[in-house]
C-alpha cells in the first residue's frame, strides 16, 4: 500500500529502483532524468528535472536552481559513482539548498576508487583479496605478478574505456602469466589503470552483502543482507536477479563484519558491502559503495526502506519503526535476466513462473507505465515516425 505523500520532496538521480521505494513511502519526487525517460513516467513522479546530460558544472547549477525554488529544502539522492563524486566535490555548495546523506569527502573518493580502496584496506587489515596495480603504458610488458593464479583484471573506476576490452563485464579472467601477456597489448591502446586480484573461487551467488544506513551519530538505522542469484554475463556481470537473506541467520555474519568494518573506516550515511564467500566459509571484501543503489527498492518491498528512512531522519519526521527483511524476497531486471537466466540453462517456463513470483522488478500493476511507456513509445515512432506519444497526467 502507498502512503500519502507529504514532506519534503525527493531529488532523485537515479532510476525507478530508487524512485518506487520513495514513492511507496509516500515521499514526492523529482527526478533527474532524459526526457521521455521511464522514471518520467512513473507516477510516483510529481517534477520530472529533465537533463541529457552535460558536464558535472552545467548539472549542479542545474541543481542549485532547482532547490533553490523549493519552499522546504529537497532530500538529494544518488545512485551511480560518477553522480556521488559530482554531489560529494559540490556538497558545500549544494548542501545551501538540498539535504543528504553522505559519508566524509576523502572517504567517498577512497571507496569509488578501486586503487585508493585496496590501499584503505591493506592499511586497516581489512580481508580482501591480494591485489596489485597495473599500468599498461606504451612501450611497455606484462609485469611479473607476484599473486596465486588465477586472478581477475579490472578497471580502477568504471569508466566507458573498460567496455572496448570487456564489454559488459566487470572483470577478465586470467589463468597464468601467458594470458596476461597476452591481455596486455589489448589495453595498452585504452590508456586506464587497472587492478589484478586474485580470484575468490565460486560461482557469482558466492557473493553477499550488507546494506546499512548509518546516521551523522554513528548508529545503524536500518539494514538488510542480500545475495546475488545471477548476472549478466554470468560471470563477472552485473546484477540481474537477487534475494533478501536472514540477517539473524545465514546473513548473521555478513551483517557483523559490514557493521564492523563500517565502524573501522569511520562510514556514515548509506553503504554496500559486498563480499564473496569461499568454499572454507570465509567472507572477502570486494568493495564498499557509499550510495543508494538497486537493492534499495527489493530491501523496501521486503520490509526495511532505507530510502525512505533516510528521508524521515533528515526532514525531522519520526523514524518508521525498526524491522527486519523479509528472507526470501527476490528482485529482478526482467529483460537482462532472461539472458542470464538463459545462459546459466534455467528452463524458460521455470524462469517465467519465477518472474511472476519475484516482487520487486520494473513492471508493477499499480505503476506499469515506466516499464510500458518507452516500449510503446519505440513501437509508436517506429510505425508513425513520431518521436513519442504525449505525456499522461497523472491521477
Amino acid at each position: 500500500m502507498t502512503k500519502r505523500k507529504t514532506g519534503a520532496l525527493a531529488c532523485v538521480l537515479g532510476d525507478m529502483d530508487l524512485v518506487r521505494p520513495l514513492g511507496l513511502a509516500g515521499v514526492r519526487c523529482a527526478v533527474v532524468g532524459p526526457p521521455g525517460g521511464a522514471t518520467a513516467h512513473s507516477r510516483f513522479t510529481e517534477r520530472p528535472i529533465p537533463w541529457e546530460g552535460g558536464c558535472d558544472e552545467a548539472l549542479v547549477d542545474r541543481l542549485l536552481r532547482f532547490g533553490a525554488a523549493q519552499p522546504d529544502k529537497p532530500v538529494l539522492y544518488m545512485e551511480e559513482d560518477a553522480q556521488l563524486l559530482m554531489v560529494s566535490r559540490h556538497r558545500d555548495r549544494l548542501a545551501a539548498v538540498f539535504r543528504f546523506a553522505l559519508a566524509d569527502g576523502d572517504l567517498v573518493e577512497t571507496l569509488v576508487d578501486k586503487s585508493r580502496f585496496q590501499a584503505l584496506a591493506e592499511r586497516l587489515d581489512l580481508p580482501v583479496p591480494r591485489t596489485r596495480r597495473l599500468r599498461p603504458l606504451p612501450g611497455s610488458e606484462a609485469p611479473e605478478l607476484d599473486l596465486r593464479y588465477p586472478v581477475i583484471v579490472k578497471p580502477l573506476t568504471r569508466r566507458p574505456p573498460w567496455d572496448e576490452i570487456e564489454g559488459l563485464g566487470k572483470a577478465i579472467r586470467l589463468e597464468g602469466p601467458e594470458e596476461l601477456r597476452a591481455l596486455w597489448l589489448r589495453l595498452i591502446p585504452v590508456g586506464i589503470d587497472l587492478l589484478a586480484q586474485e580470484l575468490i573461487p565460486g560461482p557469482e551467488t558466492r557473493i553477499e552483502s550488507h546494506h546499512v544506513y548509518i546516521d551523522a551519530d554513528g548508529a545503524v538505522v536500518g539494514e538488510f543482507t542480500g545475495r546475488k542469484i545471477r548476472t549478466y554475463p554470468v560471470d563477472f556481470g552485473h546484477s540481474t536477479a537477487l534475494t533478501i537473506t536472514d540477517i539473524d541467520g545465514e546473513g548473521a555474519d555478513v551483517a557483523a563484519l559490514g557493521r564492523e568494518i563500517a565502524t573501522r573506516i569511520g562510514l556514515t550515511g548509506v553503504a554496500k558491502f559486498d563480499f564473496k564467500r569461499d568454499p572454507q566459509g570465509r567472507l572477502h571484501l570486494l568493495e564498499i559503495n557509499p550510495r543508494f543503489n538497486l537493492w534499495h527498492h527489493l530491501g523496501a518491498v521486503a520490509g526495511v526502506n532505507l530510502p525512505a528512512i533516510v528521508h524521515a531522519d533528515l526532514t525531522g519526521r519520526p523514524r518508521p519503526a525498526p524491522a527486519k527483511a523479509r528472507p526470501g524476497a527476490c528482485w529482478c531486471h526482467i529483460s537482462k535476466d532472461r539472458l542470464a537466466a538463459r545462459d546459466s540453462g534455467v528452463p524458460t517456463a521455470h524462469w517465467l513462473a519465477w518472474v511472476a513470483r519475484c516482487e520487486a522488478k520494473a513492471i508493477t500493476p499499480d505503476d506499469p507505465m515506466p516499464f510500458l511507456r518507452p516500449k510503446l513509445d519505440r513501437l509508436f515512432a517506429r510505425f508513425s515516425g513520431a518521436t513519442r506519444l504525449p505525456r499522461l497526467a497523472k491521477s
